[in-house]
């Protein structure tokens, strides 16, 4: 596949991040990490089409399933049971939120990481954009306030995660990108269970309502 094309499911990805970290609809939250997923999946794509591995081809359609259709059913199942359709304010307003962005992305694109970005230098501007997205997702998981727009957060790290790997040239460890896939199916069932207690014990599915644990 041409390496326009994989930079623009790489800035897709990049994207979707940005969006997941403004929105404030759940549903919305639920079907952008879908778009990403599948922009992951492309990728993943590319990667067989160009070694004809098998094993990549498992992983296109396990990410298929479980990323693409699966997880966000998961989670719209889960919206519609406990009426989460929008989520809570983050811990920085907007502006403060677009600016730590800002930051980050930069940083990821710094010389200081050079020797990171640079380890393919054919793939240095979409590794740059991979690491942005692993350090905008962090930052996503913290500022969010929302069980399951911290979900989506930790499953949107581990999806910049993959991308980097893949093109820092580690796609061909199979056994490692099976591994994280079978993680997310268990993070689905775990954080179904989650999400539910919180919302039967304290009536609401922001996480700061858990300081009632405390003495």
């Amino acid at each position: 596949m041409d390496i326009s094309i994989l930079q623009f499911f790489a800035g897709l990805i990049f994207l979707s991040l940005i969006f997941l970290n403004l929105t404030k609809k759940n549903y919305l939250a639920a079907m952008v990490f879908g778009i990403q997923s599948f922009a992951v999946m492309m990728i993943f794509l590319s990667s067989y089409l160009e070694t004809r591995n098998l094993y990549v081809l498992l992983l296109v359609l396990l990410t298929l399933v479980i990323k693409v259709i699966l997880a966000p059913m998961f989670f719209i199942r889960l919206i519609e049971k406990h009426q989460l359709s929008f989520s809570v304010s983050t811990y920085l307003n907007m502006p403060l939120t677009l600016i730590v962005i800002a930051m980050l992305t930069f940083l990821a694109h710094s010389q200081r990481l050079l020797p990171l970005t640079n380890i393919i230098p054919l793939h240095q501007g979409i590794l740059a954009i991979a690491l942005s997205g692993i350090f905008i997702s962090l930052f996503m998981i913290i500022n969010r306030k929302e069980a399951i727009s911290q979900i989506i957060s930790i499953l949107s790290l581990e999806n910049s995660i993959v991308v980097f790997a893949i093109f820092a040239g580690l796609e061909q460890f199979p056994g490692l990108q099976i591994g994280i896939i079978f993680d997310i199916f268990v993070w689905i069932i775990i954080s179904t269970i989650f999400v539910t207690m919180i919302y039967e014990q304290f009536g609401s599915n922001i996480v700061t309502t858990m300081n009632k644990l405390k003495d």
